[in-house]
């Protein structure tokens, strides 16, 4: 009876796992991706990655120390490993009257900062409730005369839509108070209308000023999930983010301004940007969903002519004018140093890949497979193409991807993001060529050899669903 039953409890065990293996062995999708060399490609800039933070974290902290510091050497350590390259300054607490404007000695501290980082710095000067530039005057001569060659140019306020409504009360403000401020510090370059989807005014404002002489480049906000204190499913959430529908989002945001932009002959950065504001959603923004969403994202724009994204963090960032924990964080500060989230782990793989100039490519599928792939022809003369399965849950598959290069190459390698249950509600467990980046942002992530290619020049190599591959095509 006993031996009965046990047997029983064994097959039905048995039953049980062959009925979820049997979906996993027969759940694959064959994918060949070739770069398109006869196509025209696009530098990817130097200083495309970027982070945006609030004002207010320019202040010193309760201790009276300045998280942007050159002393803070774990910080910058973790810039140069995460691949940033811009700084932006802004967020609601630029033009909070109740947060003190940063004075010389914290100014020091930031351009000493991102002079020790390696990174160009957007400021925003104040804007809502002024009516001239005489209290921005003194902070934009003194930046000028002391770090010009660290600014990439000024802000005048942070989505002045919100509260100065009418484009034309803007225009004529914006106008009035960079005549002050280039009368007296000529060199003065500005971005703007920094504005969040009121995309009409990155337009006019092109229109208006693109041949002022006094805009460097466009820059504009955007958070493609909108609000997340609207967000009531976080798995409805957490699906949208790799789906199709937020790519058309993106699509929507760009045929807002881009196109009257580059006419006006003028670039364009996303200076502030994540998956949705007030801080982000919990169990949406700072899971791995996040990590293959940005990714994604930043070679997107990147294909479309972006100048540089900025993803907005911070240990807590304004939500109105209220200040709440973020979610959206690209990493958070820890005793030891800085824990890096999703967000982090998008940005450092896009580094190992997008050194260079991006090459279109063609994606044939034998069905619909939510994969994306970029290919950038890297100044090492090696070719990265990223590969991103977005494919997740219970009927998600495996890409067996056929790469087909175009061009002879005689060895290649693949490093994987990826997490340790391949869920991507998951928080933790994520690593990025088979390691963590670790709290004092050391990290140890290898490259692992692929076979060599076949007769015709092929490489060949398996992505599973929820994550992503970067492949080192060289020896051309």
């Amino acid at each position: 009876m006993c031996m009965l039953l046990t047997r029983k409890i064994f097959l039905a065990v048995l039953a049980v796992s062959l009925t979820f293996l049997a979906p996993v062995l027969r759940a694959q999708v064959s994918i060949t991706v070739s770069p398109d060399w006869a196509a025209s490609q696009r530098i990817i800039p130097a200083d495309f990655t970027g982070l945006s933070f609030e004002t207010q974290l320019v202040l010193p902290g309760t201790d009276g120390n300045h998280y942007f510091s050159p002393d803070n050497q774990p910080l910058i350590h973790l810039f140069k490993t995460l691949g940033i390259a811009h700084l932006r300054i802004g967020g609601n607490t630029s033009d909070n009257p109740k947060v003190a404007i940063p004075g010389n000695p914290d100014i020091d501290s930031l351009f000493a900062f991102a002079r020790a980082a390696g990174v160009k710095v957007v400021y925003t000067l104040r804007l809502k409730g002024q009516t001239d530039a005489s209290a921005e005057i003194p902070i934009a001569k003194y930046i000028m005369d002391h770090y010009a060659a660290d600014l990439d140019c000024f802000a005048l306020g942070n989505e002045p839509s919100l509260y100065l409504k009418q484009y034309p009360v803007y225009k004529e403000l914006w106008a009035r108070m960079t005549a002050q401020i280039v009368a007296a510090v000529p060199q003065a370059v500005f971005c703007g209308p920094n504005t969040d989807r009121h995309y009409e005014w990155a337009v006019d404002f092109a229109n208006d000023f693109a041949s002022s002489g006094r805009v460097k480049e466009i820059n504009e906000h955007a958070y493609v999930g909108l609000s997340a204190r609207k967000v009531t499913d976080v798995v409805a959430a957490r699906d949208k983010m790799l789906s199709n529908d937020w790519v058309k989002l993106y699509q929507g945001v760009y045929d807002g301004f881009v196109p009257q932009t580059l006419a006006d002959k003028l670039p364009y950065r996303l200076e502030e940007t994540n998956s949705f504001f007030n801080g982000g959603k919990e169990g949406a923004s700072a899971t791995f969903t996040a990590a293959l969403w940005a990714l994604d994202y930043l070679y997107w724009w990147a294909s479309h002519d972006a100048s540089g994204i900025n993803f907005h963090t911070g240990d807590k960032v304004a939500a109105g004018a209220e200040s709440t924990p973020c979610r959206y964080a690209a990493y958070v500060s820890t005793p030891g140093g800085y824990d890096v989230h999703p967000v982090g782990y998008a940005i450092k793989a896009f580094d190992l890949g997008r050194q260079g100039s991006l090459v279109p490519i063609k994606i044939d599928a034998t069905g619909d497979a939510n994969l994306s792939a970029y290919a950038v022809t890297g100044r090492d003369n090696a070719l990265y193409i990223t590969l991103i399965n977005k494919e997740h849950g219970a009927t998600a598959r495996e890409a067996a991807v056929t790469l087909n290069p175009g061009k002879p190459y005689a060895r290649a390698e693949e490093m994987f993001l990826e997490n340790a249950s391949h869920d991507i509600a998951d928080k933790t467990g994520i690593t990025l060529g088979g390691s963590p980046i670790n709290i004092d942002a050391t990290w140890a992530g290898r490259w692992t050899p692929l076979q060599p290619p076949s007769t015709n020049g092929q490489f060949s190599i398996s992505v599973p669903a929820a994550s992503a591959a970067i492949v080192k095509l060289a020896g051309n």
